[in-house]
């Protein structure tokens, strides 16, 4: 699954990050790199941008840049 299709609350860790050039370079830059717990905290009233919690601090991003982030649900919420 992708970051963008969390739910609102929902936790995952990052398995890859995708992109090209810059992009994948900010990605990376902003902590948004494989094994790191994420949490979606907000979406946007039209569905662009969402906010997730990572690394302690919370970080907007537009939901195409998040599709290109794919993470697998963190297991101890699965299992709460």
């Amino acid at each position: 699954m992708t970051l963008n299709q969390l739910k609102i609350g929902g936790s995952a860790v990052i398995t890859s990050v995708g992109g090209e050039g810059a992009l994948r370079c900010r990605l990376l830059d902003m902590g948004l790199t494989p094994r790191t717990r994420v949490t979606l905290r907000k979406v946007a009233p039209m569905g662009d941008p969402i906010e997730i919690q990572v690394r302690g601090y919370e970080l907007t991003l537009r939901v195409d840049d998040a599709r290109k982030i794919t993470v697998r649900e963190d297991r101890e919420e699965v299992q709460a």
